[in-house]
């Protein structure tokens, strides 16, 4: 099978996995492709494949003979597609040669050049494109069918020298669930590669510390007519809580390293109100600021309205991998020179975001972050190269021959 056949299988199966769900995993679709990817890793002749009661896919390439004593490695890509937007009945497109310009999505949707200047990028590229109405899935099928195109030919090419090999595949990544249940000790890699990035060259081992946050207010209701000195509105705080954080801090105006505070939902009436925020900064030290901060906007509003309106719960999610990652530095050393005998520039930047392979790497498991060629994930917009695709497979492939010298 080759690799844009197998891509196109994979994003036809709907995944999409769902936050609101309390299962692991979030949705039972999951299982469609996780259940695939260990039948073909089967067929392809891998060994100790399972999927396990939480969901997670796993195989191993055996050690070339005399090389059972190498380091063992994994590669990790997760299966669900985000909730932002439906994964179901996707209808990719190939443009064999793509000579620049706008594309017509669809007769009442065009991708500009103008509102996405990264597309002369791929001048010259086949592109795999949506019909406006889903998003592709490329986040993180592109990974998922990479490690897959790579395993078959490092089965198919057993002078191949290298060393034991483990494949993983996740489900609920896109919710922040990802690796709840994954056993490390039973994976069994001591440095592995999550392929989770988007343009060719793309080397990440830097993601923001995250935290949710959620404000409840417990107001107090009175008829309009009658309220002077008497109502307390919940959704006036809610407002008063969104004007005083930083409006310079809002996503919409932060780049690189710059963190922020991203308010994701807000519900409620007069009586009692909720407003999410999600909390992300590079620098820990910054991140605890941006809590501590928190902490005391409901502080004053407390002492402003009264003890108990305002409730504040926060919770950590993910914290920055560098600081795990960089205690083995042949980790990423080995990817850059990876992608520079496949012809590619490494470009190391800091995720805006966060992958497994963040916490991954709290769990023991240095876990840097490699390209796919996905762009504009999580709508309908997304797209992604097959040419970076394949530059993707042959970065995995130098990934494992440098590993087993």
């Amino acid at each position: 099978m080759g690799l844009l056949e197998r891509f196109l299988q994979y994003v036809s199966i709907d995944t999409q996995s769902d936050e609101n769900s309390e299962t692991f995993p979030s949705t039972s679709k999951q299982y469609d492709l996780l259940n695939l990817l260990a039948e073909q890793m089967k067929q392809l002749g891998l060994t100790e494949v399972e999927v396990d009661k939480n969901g997670y896919a796993m195989g191993s390439i055996p050690a070339t003979p005399g090389y059972e004593d190498k380091p063992v490695i994994g590669f990790i890509a997760h299966v669900d597609t985000a909730p932002d937007m439906s994964g179901k009945d996707v209808k990719p497109r190939l443009i064999e040669n793509y000579e620049g310009g706008d594309i017509q999505l669809n007769p009442s949707l065009t991708m500009s050049v103008k509102e996405f200047p990264e597309l002369l990028n791929h001048v010259g590229h086949r592109l795999i494109v949506t019909d406006g109405t889903t998003l592709l899935g490329a986040d993180d099928k592109a990974g998922v069918a990479e490690i897959m195109d790579a395993a078959e030919w490092l089965m198919a090419h057993p002078e191949f020298a290298h060393g034991k090999i483990r494949l993983g595949f996740t489900p609920d990544e896109e919710i922040g669930r990802g690796v709840d249940f994954f056993d490390v000790e039973h994976f069994g890699a001591r440095f592995a590669y999550t392929l989770d990035g988007g343009p060719i060259g793309e080397l990440e081992y830097e993601n923001f510390n995250a935290a949710s946050a959620k404000f409840s207010i417990q107001g107090r209701n009175i008829h309009p007519g009658y309220a002077k000195n008497k109502m307390i509105n919940s959704l006036q705080i809610l407002c008063e809580i969104n004007s005083i954080l930083p409006v310079a801090m809002r996503p919409e105006y932060t780049q690189g390293y710059e963190g922020f505070y991203h308010l994701v939902g807000m519900s409620g009436g007069v009586e009692t109100a909720e407003m999410s925020y999600i909390v992300r900064d590079h620098c820990r030290t910054k991140f605890e600021q941006k809590k501590a901060f928190l902490q005391d906007v409901t502080a004053f509003l407390n002492k402003k309205y009264g003890e108990g309106v305002v409730t504040l719960v926060l919770k950590d999610q993910y914290y920055n991998m560098r600081e795990q990652v960089e205690l083995h530095p042949e980790v990423v050393d080995k990817a850059i020179e990876a992608m520079k005998l496949a012809g590619v520039e490494p470009v190391i930047k800091p995720i805006r975001g966060g992958t497994d392979g963040a916490r991954l790497s709290f769990m023991n498991l240095p876990c840097p972050n490699l390209f796919t060629g996905m762009m504009n994930f999580h709508g309908k917009y997304e797209y992604c190269s097959l040419d970076t695709m394949e530059k993707a497979v042959e970065t995995i492939l130098n990934i494992v021959k440098l590993w087993a010298k």
